[in-house]
């Protein structure tokens, strides 16, 4: 069995192969630092099972979920990243990951997930199901933008005006960090990937 872990701290590779060696004594392990080198081993061999963050060095945030799914549309596939799952995990679910924990996880929870992952099962979490379940909701209940909360909305405006982050930052005496996390909660709750897809919702709803 062949598994293949993504990160580009190497102290998190060994983590997760010290972790799932005792329960997988046999696999063979593989481990990558960045996402091209990541894409470059998905093209070229198959895998059992692909364990990868999603903030490395390559490509940003949902990119990589989308290209993973691309080259291997049948290997399962966790999301173990530094972020909260209110920020990643619905649209990561949504592009196709298989599961989603983060790194804060105990040992024995990410045993778990392999393992319903390499059973051909989803690992969703209690509280992964109820964003999914709020997201769901929220579709056909009203407008995407008015799922915003006050503050969000305000940031969208400035983002869908063309606006930078660290213009915005600016604008709002905000650090870029804040509004980085902001752009990720919004894309989120309008279940979109881009500015551009923001900007064009804002036109089409005369929010511009």
């Amino acid at each position: 069995m062949r598994i293949l872990i993504a990160d580009d701290h190497s102290f998190v590779r060994k983590g997760i192969v010290s972790i799932l060696v005792e329960k997988y004594p046999n696999a063979h392990f593989e481990e990558v630092s960045d996402c091209s080198d990541l894409l470059k081993k998905i093209s070229s061999k198959e895998y059992a099972i692909i364990i990868s963050d999603i903030s490395m060095p390559g490509r940003s945030g949902l990119e990589i979920v989308k290209e993973i799914r691309e080259l291997a549309p049948k290997t399962p596939f966790l999301v173990l990243s530094v972020h909260s799952p209110e920020e990643y995990a619905v649209r990561s679910i949504r592009e196709g990951a298989s599961g989603y924990l983060t790194k804060d996880c105990p040992p024995e929870e990410l045993i778990s997930a392999v393992e319903y992952l390499l059973r051909g099962k989803r690992y969703i979490t209690a509280e992964i199901a109820e964003l999914l379940a709020n997201s769901c909701s929220s579709d056909f209940s009203k407008e995407l933008h008015e799922s915003l909360s006050k503050r969000e909305f305000e940031v969208y405006k400035l983002l869908t005006s063309g606006k930078s982050n660290s213009n915005i930052a600016e604008t709002l005496s905000l650090s870029v960090n804040t509004i980085s996390s902001f752009r990720s909660r919004i894309l989120e709750k309008m279940h979109m990937h881009s500015n551009t897809e923001l900007i064009k919702y804002a036109i089409e709803h005369n929010l511009t």
